[in-house]
Parts: structure tokens; C-alpha cells; sequence
């Protein structure tokens, strides 16, 4: 299935951030860029080293009106137990989501039906809700926090300018290309 362009729809999900319980709603990342980034599970190995990477590059996707939710199927209460005990979690200032009822893994078709966890994925959400970027990793294959920023960037730079795109390993401040019949055949 491609979930580009895809509405998220509403929902209503346990959080724990900033030493503190509460709930996201839909309505609390409109207006904004949101990174959904699942993981499967917290006191783990590779996810604790894709948290730490995410809460070290958290300024730069802030600046970019940009926020992290990371979420797992564990619940609100083990998520401050990991951030309690763990060095690499006790920096994450982004809200930890808990899926626990499977609501957002089953909405983003990337919950393991049989182990109750979610797939590695992550998604890119526009501020209209809609999923602009999506990949999904096999397990044991961490992600990298710099690349999802420059995918971001371009995202951005692509939903501002929509007559331009960018190529192969743009980063902000690179020559873009504007399509049309008179660059057929010369790239």
C-alpha cells in the first residue's frame, strides 16, 4: 500500500513527556511537520541508539517546525521507566507515545499482529496531516537522524516550491531543477 498523501485520521493515544503523563490527539500536530517514528520496543538494543541519535539532531528538527513522536506499543509507564533508568533515554525531551491499544501501529499498517510490536518505520506528517515520507526498516538496521533531516528539508523546500524538486543527495542551499519539456533527455 503507499501511503503517500494519505490523511492520518484521527486518534487518541497515551504520552509521556516532559516528567509528566497526557494524551495526543490529531488535533495537536496539525499545523506542524511531525515525525512518527516507531520503534519496536523500549529496553531494547538497536532503539535506544535511533533515540539518543534522534534527541541529538531534536534543535535542528525544531528549528524546522518539526516534532518527534517516538512510539512504541509499551505503555506511557514503561516509557518513564526507560527514561528513568536508561542514560541514552533520560536525554530524549521529545513525547515518547504509547500505542499500547495498537491504534496508530494498525492506522500506519506497520504493527506485528503476532508479537504485539511495531515495525521500525517512520513518517513524515505536513502540517495538513497528510504522509509525505515513509520508510520501514527490517529489524537490527537502525536508522540515521542526519538523513531524515535533509528528507525533511527537501520536503519542505519541495511543499514551498512546488515547481522545483530536488536531486540525488540535495541538502539545503543546493541547486534544485525545474522540470519541463526543455530539460527532457539533458540530465
Amino acid at each position: 500500500m503507499n501511503y503517500i498523501n494519505k490523511k492520518v485520521e484521527d486518534f487518541k493515544v497515551p504520552v509521556y513527556h516532559k516528567e509528566s503523563f497526557s494524551e495526543i490527539t490529531l488535533e495537536d500536530i496539525k499545523s506542524k511537520w511531525s515525525v512518527f517514528f516507531f520503534y519496536p520496543g523500549d529496553f531494547t538494543f538497536v532503539c535506544p541508539t535511533e533515540l539518543e541519535d534522534l534527541q541529538n539532531h531534536y534543535d535542528k528538527l525544531k528549528s524546522l517546525n518539526c516534532e518527534v513522536y517516538g512510539i512504541s506499543t509499551d505503555s506511557e509507564f514503561v516509557h518513564k521507566a526507560w527514561h528513568d533508568h536508561s542514560e541514552k533515554i533520560s536525554k530524549i525531551e521529545f513525547p515518547m507515545i504509547s500505542d499500547r491499544a495498537f491504534n496508530l501501529s494498525r492506522q500506519f499498517d506497520v504493527l506485528r499482529e503476532d508479537d504485539g510490536q511495531a515495525d521500525r518505520a517512520t513518517f513524515l506528517i505536513n502540517p495538513e496531516g497528510e504522509i509525505v515520507l515513509y520508510e520501514i526498516s527490517a529489524d537490527g538496521i537502525g536508522r540515521s537522524a542526519k538523513e531524515l533531516v535533509r528528507k525533511i528539508e527537501a520536503s519542505q523546500f519541495v511543499s514551498k516550491h512546488g515547481d522545483k524538486v530536488c536531486p540525488a543527495n540535495w541538502n539545503s542551499g543546493d541547486d534544485t531543477i525545474t522540470p519541463g519539456i526543455d530539460m527532457v533527455g539533458k540530465l
